[in-house]
């Protein structure tokens, strides 16, 4: 299997990946608590829209509809037997959006957390949770997936799990982790400590980052955080579309296209070679950080407060490493976009 994703990273400074999943299909009716995965059988023409929406913004790599698509999330819907089934047309599905695409374009099977905590805290083991994630990397693989894009971690037991699987599975993958209380993931991960854990794995991923969290801002510092470790290692930037809304009964992001492309090129410039969106991140987000990545020009590594005065202020004090910081969002006022 030819590792396209190397391959593009080989010849370019960087490369935009997709936005939201979730917030996309909503938009085209999907009910809250409706696993997505089934639409990959059940309305196959919304996530083929989904994947070229992405692609006609200019992305060149795009996530499979299967966060969830693993036993533990698809057994509330009693699908729990269908996960290479789901996973596998997934995969099938972006596969024909890529290869129409005239250009190319990488095909990156998702596969989101388990939903479960990991022992010894609580109860999925270490086994267990390489067994489902390989059982979904071997739906992906038939499915005809360039990469297997492990995203959206909190526990660096749960990351070790999914690189042990990608190993069993033969398939090149890359991993992102969700940094969202004051800097450190929901189990305390910090960025300094998942770049060390990352150049100490067995199968290291072919690029990893961070993606959903807050915000821009605070996604950049944890970008900066990555750096500042000195790694070589490809580093991914997947930020929310601003900050989540409740607004007539939907909730809404107030990220807006221009702001989402002046994080791209601040990503791009922090040192982030694989750079998207996530949460709130729509088409035409993706169109202005594509025309923002184009059009600017490299510049010089951008400080806490040149993040803070073009994306808003931070939503904590700390970035969880104990670093200098920035100013928070208290001090900095709102967003400005």
């Amino acid at each position: 299997m030819s590792d396209l994703l190397s391959k593009l990273l080989s010849t370019r400074d960087w490369l935009m990946a997709d936005g939201a999943t979730g917030t996309n299909l909503f938009n085209m009716g999907l009910g809250s608590g409706e696993p997505p995965e089934l639409w990959n059988i059940d309305k196959p023409d919304n996530i083929r829209k989904l994947y070229k929406g992405a692609v006609d913004a200019g992305s060149d790599i795009f996530l499979t509809n299967s966060f969830g698509g693993n036993a533990a999330r698809l057994k509330l819907h009693d699908a729990q037997g269908r996960v290479r089934e789901l996973n596998r047309v997934a995969a099938e599905l972006g596969r024909e959006v890529a290869d129409a695409a005239g250009r190319p374009v990488v095909v990156a099977g998702s596969i989101g957390p388990t939903g479960e905590i990991m022992a010894p805290m609580g109860n999925l083991t270490h086994a267990l949770a390489v067994e489902m994630f390989h059982e979904q990397a071997e739906g992906l693989k038939a499915g005809g997936v360039d990469v297997l894009w492990v995203e959206t971690i909190s526990a660096a037991e749960e990351y070790k799990a999914a690189a042990e699987a990608a190993r069993l599975a033969g398939m090149p993958w890359c991993g992102t982790m969700s940094f969202d209380t004051a800097g450190r993931t929901m189990m305390g991960v910090t960025s300094a400590s998942m770049a060390a854990m990352v150049d100490a794995l067995d199968n290291p991923p072919l690029a990893f980052g961070a993606n959903c969290g807050v915000g821009a801002s605070d996604l950049m510092r944890t970008v900066l955080g990555f750096t500042a470790q000195g790694t070589e290692r490809p580093i991914i930037a997947k930020g929310n579309a601003g900050i989540p809304k409740y607004h007539d009964g939907h909730i809404h992001y107030d990220g807006t296209p221009e702001l989402m492309g002046k994080y791209a090129v601040l990503a791009r410039d922090a040192g982030a070679r694989i750079i998207g969106g996530c949460c709130g991140t729509m088409p035409e987000h993706l169109e202005a950080m594509h025309r923002a990545l184009v059009e600017t020009p490299p510049g010089p590594r951008p400080t806490l407060d040149t993040i803070a005065a073009t994306l808003g202020g931070f939503s904590s004090a700390s970035d969880g490493t104990g670093d200098e910081v920035g100013p928070s969002r208290e001090r900095r006022g709102r967003r400005r976009s």
